[in-house]
């Protein structure tokens, strides 16, 4: 049927209920005629938009003052977690001294974050899924093929033992059919919940839709994304066919020689997916990394530096500033720290806000739209280095009051959910002092420390448990302690970290491991590192106040 060529209702007036609309109310939410417009402003409420019918439903609908009800609610309160509040509040003694956005620029700014996981949600997520769906679906329609090709292969070798071993095949591929069961369930529970994840995002995108459509603000503010939960994909599950292996006959040992089937093998690989960025691929290390080039900072003193993507480079040191440089060396912007003290330590979280630790005042605040809101207050101990994961939470390191204990606390928003500080003897993970403990991320989420005052990497899993350490590599060339400062991962899974006093930078597999020396480059008391979304390696020098730019990977 062609849609173009059938009877379809005409939009009327809600008025006069005969003539074809021509406006629209958007506060009152009426079509109207033209002759109606008059009739419908005139009825005492002062409050009406009047649009064309086409551009109904672009004024922005606000809460209503709960405790001025005639009021609508255009400010937030940033001290009083963000509620609604109207002019009038404001100036309120309930609010005296309080810092408010206006509603229009949250509501905007959520409206990009909808448009933006719209397009993450269609373009990137959903196609893994189904990418990956596709792929298990495939093996499961070949499974038979597979699995006929051992027994043919095994009836070959019984046709050579004859009658006296018929037995024995029959017993096999018993056994055969079992593992062939076990080897379909583990695959179709896998496709059953990769499905089940497909089914919860496309609910997520129709419910982001309906918001995105709609005009009603608390809806879209209270919108919480859920990129992150659904970027956090399932490991692969590999589960490799069995094999036969033939041996020679021997009557003796019938059984034991005629065969041996081995085991269903099934193996779990992480599957990742990182947002706007190409799919990673297996990299291999330069035989000689290559210096791009040197960013003059600035700082006395350059402690610490981080990205999210090559755009933009942040960077911390004395005096009390965090700088914003381009890929280039420009300055883009500056921060200066309130409370006078140079910041520990800065972190991007993923919507691309600014962490930082001030040990002076206990706290990590957020810097939001030129806005700095404190996000965790400790007492008794002081927070040191900063690290965003790959849902978005927030690692601490952190040293007691007294300098004698250290440890890492994991947190989701403001809230605590893990302490890591000691292993299964209940022996300290780290050295107890004032040093500061670089830590990072890896791919496998393990959480890794540089604690130069231990000398060593320390390795955990993300539940806390101790993985490894690494306290060197031995070397004739290299003659001073390892003194690990600075700490990070790439896309490979490759753990860097910086010995200041040996002036290189050490490159350890996940499984701690070395794999060769940065040192090359001219590197003077390398502190702080950090990778971009291409692996291109940034490294501060602390003495020196420069960020160098190197390429490690080929």
């Amino acid at each position: 049927m062609d849609l173009r060529s059938t009877a379809q209702d005409v939009h009327r007036c809600d008025l006069c209920e005969t003539a074809i609309v021509h406006s629209y109310c958007d506060i009152c939410h009426f079509n109207l005629c033209k002759p109606c417009i008059g009739d419908h402003i005139s009825d005492g409420y002062l409050k009406h938009a009047i649009v064309p019918f086409k551009e109904r439903r672009s004024t922005i609908i606000y809460p209503k003052c709960e405790t001025h009800p005639h009021k609508n609610c255009k400010f937030q309160c940033d001290d009083c977690n963000n509620i609604f509040v109207c002019s009038s509040c404001t100036a309120s003694k309930q609010h005296k001294g309080h810092s408010f956005v206006e509603v229009t620029e949250v509501y905007k700014t959520k409206k990009e974050v909808l448009k933006k996981d719209i397009k993450e949600l269609e373009n990137h997520i959903s196609p893994t899924y189904e990418n990956i769906a596709l792929e298990l679906e495939q093996t499961l329609a070949n499974l038979d093929g597979g699995y006929e090709k051992l027994t043919i292969t095994m009836s070959k070798q019984g046709e050579e033992w004859h009658r006296e071993i018929d037995i024995i095949i029959n017993k096999m591929k018993t056994e055969i059919g079992e593992i062939k069961v076990q080897h379909r369930e583990i695959l179709q529970k896998h496709l059953n919940q990769i499905t089940q994840i497909q089914s919860v995002i496309k609910q997520s995108l129709l419910a982001i839709r309906e918001i995105e459509k709609s005009i009603e603000v608390s809806s879209t503010i209270e919108y919480s994304s859920r990129i992150s939960e659904f970027s956090k994909i399932p490991p692969k599950v590999q589960v490799s066919l069995p094999t036969f292996i033939p041996k020679p006959i021997d009557h003796e040992k019938l059984y034991s020689l005629f065969g041996q089937i081995t085991p269903l093998s099934t193996a779990t690989e992480d599957n990742i997916l990182f947002l706007n960025q190409p799919n990673t691929t297996v990299r291999e290390l330069l035989d000689e990394p290559e210096f791009f080039r040197t960013i003059q900072i600035g700082h006395e003193y350059l402690c610490s530096v981080t990205c999210l993507n090559e755009d933009k480079i942040w960077t911390s040191g004395t005096p009390n500033e965090i700088k914003c440089f381009n890929s280039k060396g420009s300055l883009l912007q500056t921060i200066q720290i309130k409370s006078g003290s140079c910041p520990y330590d800065i972190a991007v979280d993923s919507d691309g806000y600014l962490l930082y630790s001030d040990w002076s005042t206990r706290s990590v605040y957020k810097v939001k739209n030129e806005q700095t809101k404190k996000l965790i207050r400790l007492q008794g101990w002081g927070p040191s280095q900063l690290c965003v994961t790959s849902t978005g939470d927030l690692l601490v390191t952190m040293f007691s009051d007294d300098y004698i204990q250290s440890k890492v606390v994991h947190y989701s928003g403001s809230s605590e959910k893990l302490t890591i500080q000691f292993d299964d003897e209940g022996k300290p993970l780290y050295s107890g002092n004032g040093y500061v403990k670089y830590i990072t991320e890896n791919r496998n989420h393990d959480i890794c420390v540089a604690d130069s005052w231990a000398g060593a990497v320390v390795v955990v899993n993300q539940d806390g448990k101790l993985r490894w350490r690494y306290t060197g590599h031995p070397s004739t060339t290299k003659n001073k302690p390892f003194s690990p400062w600075g700490i990070t991962t790439d896309s490979q899974s490759h753990i860097l970290t910086s010995d200041s006093g040996n002036h290189c930078i050490h490159i350890l597999d996940q499984n701690g491991q070395f794999l060769r020396y940065i040192d090359n480059c001219d590197l003077e008391d390398p502190r702080d590192l950090c990778v971009d979304n291409n692996d291109n390696l940034f490294v501060c020098e602390n003495n020196k106040g420069n960020v160098k730019k190197i390429k490690y990977l080929k």
